[in-house]
């Protein structure tokens, strides 16, 4: 099965499956979302099943939730948890201090309340995610319904004024109809090109009214696991300093690579 994966699906899988070594029997985990992390919650459910892992899942979206239960991984609320030992999750971009963009599969808000109630969050992703500077990938801001275009014509005069290359503002759709968020909000995407000061943008866009949350996630992360199409994977650890590297071989597993998605 494995042998039919692209380099970036493999890249994906082992940095997911090297990810979840950091999981311990009674764990409270939080559940990313996304093709990556989707890769993390199958690893898990196999070591559930196979290995007895007993663990509780806080999930970051519906399709999250209706995965893990599908692999036989205990699903709770954030709410029940409290507080949560872990969280693994993937990234569209992360730079050399682990800051991230995360909200392309329209996830943020619940990712960052998730990340933010844990006492470690594991970023995991392919190689081709890190970038010298933030701002490549279109920066997702989840702004409620009600007055969407005035929230967008505040965003796009606030980004005059600060460190970005790019200040094209769209509003996310599904079809013909604007994507709605598992909160029923709507998603903006600023095309920036490049993010001078991650920090100073992320604190200026959540006090505009309207958006309740944009996708910078500033000294939230605390590893980055970063896969290679080769087996290879590398850990990056912000908090002690610290990089290394190792190598996964491929596993033949049918329930493991049965209908997966990217």
């Amino acid at each position: 099965m494995t042998g039919q994966l692209s380099p970036i699906d493999k890249a994906k899988f082992v940095a997911a499956k090297k990810a979840v070594d950091y999981v311990e029997d009674g764990m409270r985990v939080g559940l990313g979302t996304g093709s990556t992390a989707a890769w993390m919650v199958r690893c898990l459910g196999e070591l559930v099943r196979e290995d007895g892992l007993k663990i509780r899942g806080v999930p970051t979206s519906t399709r999250t939730a209706e995965l893990a239960r599908e692999v036989g991984i205990e699903v709770i609320s954030l709410d029940e948890a409290k507080w949560l030992d872990l969280t693994i999750d993937g990234a569209d971009e992360f730079d050399g201090e682990l800051n991230l963009i995360k909200g392309g599969g329209g996830a943020l808000l619940q990712e960052k309340i998730v990340a933010t109630a844990s006492d470690q969050m594991i970023v995991i992703a392919d190689a081709a995610k890190e970038v010298g500077h933030l701002g490549a990938f279109p920066l997702p801001v989840e702004v409620i319904p009600f007055g969407w275009q005035t929230s967008r014509a505040l965003i796009e005069e606030m980004l005059i004024s600060v460190d970005v290359l790019g200040r094209d503002v769209t509003l996310r759709m599904n079809g013909d109809h604007p994507y709605v968020t598992d909160e029923g909000n709507h998603i903006l995407d600023l095309h920036l090109g490049r993010i001078g000061n991650a920090r100073q943008l992320a604190m200026v866009l959540n006090q505009i009214p309207g958006v309740v949350e944009n996708g910078l996630f500033v000294d939230i992360c605390d590893v980055v696991v970063i896969g290679h199409g080769d087996g290879r994977v590398v850990l990056r650890d912000i908090n002690e300093g610290t990089v290394e590297q190792d190598r996964l071989d491929f596993v033949e597993s049918d329930n493991l690579f049965k209908d997966m998605m990217d």
